[in-house]
């Protein structure tokens, strides 16, 4: 929960968490660079409309909203919008924690830190769709319900929501009401074509957004660590798709570019934050030699310098510093990592602690451990996929 805290924290001021629950608007704001993408923060009149706690939220894949119903395709177009790093609003069907299902006008927008133009966080607006009456054979019917002139009805359902429900006071009417909810699944009254946002609602969910963005903007200003809603400064050094495959693995890693000056980090797992006990926002952007010491091993330095020049993997392992200058032996291992078109992309450096492994050498030549040999592995594969679909939207 640390990771998450800090996601916000460092970037914006104390006081914005006060300011967005101010607003009367339901969204909710991701971290793409954490691993599974989670929520770090949900509006209160997003807790209120979906019947979750903060608590139950926080930290979660957005997926948590999805059910049964939920199409699939929709589902879809918003992890490629996450890939391609850009805005997308779409009608999608969620639902709350009692398990009842509703209408959601969903608004996604990238926000972009200043500096770098890295994708930082994304913002997710949601509106719930509330359907216009429509004329039935003894009535009117919204939302899939039928209406009497006084305004009554025979059916309960809850606004915004596009499945009918029927109440039953016996339990044998149960079973009679599962096989009829089947049927009215393939209702023309149930699809998306009729649960489409107006254009009160669209434009709801755009001024909801500027709002956020403009907190969100004012609020890191405050630190000094600009966030803004455009790229400002070219392109990411990595896309929000990459990211959110390389927190899925889980050891201590880190990516470096080799064609920005200096060779910085551009990627850090979290279990690499805690074994340094930086936070991520100071390791970014900086050579892996900082964590060198008085009595780092020039020598190694000059090794690892060498294999990155020449191209070729590399293990040794180096006396680093942790934040609280606690020395520990650095068991690294080094390779590069190339894209679909076999240009080397980025070098991967993996971590462990000597003191907690035992050593695999022969002939006086450090081996990897098979741990290592793995993150590479997975690095690799992500980058290769990251890269190829770039290359197919792009063709």
């Amino acid at each position: 929960m640390d990771c998450i805290q800090q996601s916000f924290n460092t970037r914006y001021s104390v006081w914005v968490h006060e300011a967005l629950d101010e607003l009367s608007d339901c969204f909710t704001i991701t971290d793409p660079c954490l691993s599974g993408h989670p929520i770090v923060f949900a509006s209160r009149e997003f807790l209120k409309m979906s019947g979750y706690s903060r608590e139950e939220v926080v930290g979660k894949n957005g997926r948590i909203f999805q059910g049964v119903k939920t199409n699939r395709r929709s589902v879809m177009e918003i992890r490629e919008a996450v890939r391609e790093e850009r805005s997308i609003q779409i009608s999608i069907l969620n639902y709350r924690k009692d398990g009842t299902p509703f209408w959601m006008l969903f608004h996604m927008c990238p926000v972009f830190g200043k500096e770098d133009g890295r994708v930082i966080h994304f913002v997710g607006v949601q509106v719930p769709i509330v359907r216009k009456l429509r004329r039935s054979g003894s009535g009117f019917v919204r939302n899939g319900v039928n209406m009497y002139g006084d305004g009554s009805s025979y059916r309960e359902t809850m606004l915004g929501c596009c499945r009918r429900e029927v109440c039953s006071d016996t339990v044998a009417e149960l079973a009679r009401v599962s096989a009829l909810d089947s049927v009215l699944a393939d209702d023309r009254e149930l699809t998306e074509e009729h649960c489409k946002a107006s254009d009160i609602e669209k434009r709801r969910a755009i001024t909801a957004m500027n709002n956020i963005l403009s907190l969100l903007t004012h609020y890191s200003e405050l630190t000094g660590r600009l966030v803004c809603a455009k790229r400002c400064c070219g392109m990411s050094p990595l896309g929000a798709s990459l990211n959110i495959s390389l927190g899925r693995i889980k050891q201590s890693f880190v990516l470096t570019n080799p064609y920005l000056p200096d060779m910085p980090i551009v990627y850090a797992s979290d279990a690499y934050l805690e074994l340094i006990g930086y936070a991520r926002h100071e390791v970014l952007g900086r050579n892996c030699r900082f964590l060198s010491g008085k009595d780092t091993d020039l020598s190694t330095q000059f090794q690892i310098r060498e294999c990155i020049q020449t191209e070729q993997p590399c293990t040794v392992c180096i006396l680093n510093y942790r934040k609280d200058n606690i020395p520990f032996q650095n068991f690294l291992h080094i390779s590069p990592v190339r894209n679909s078109s076999g240009k080397i992309a980025y070098f991967v450096e993996v971590q462990l602690d000597a003191s907690c492994i035992s050593l695999d050498t022969t002939q006086g030549i450090l081996r990897p451990d098979r741990r290592q040999l793995g993150v590479v592995g997975a690095v690799k594969v992500a980058v290769r996929s990251s890269s190829m679909a770039a290359s197919s939207s792009n063709a």
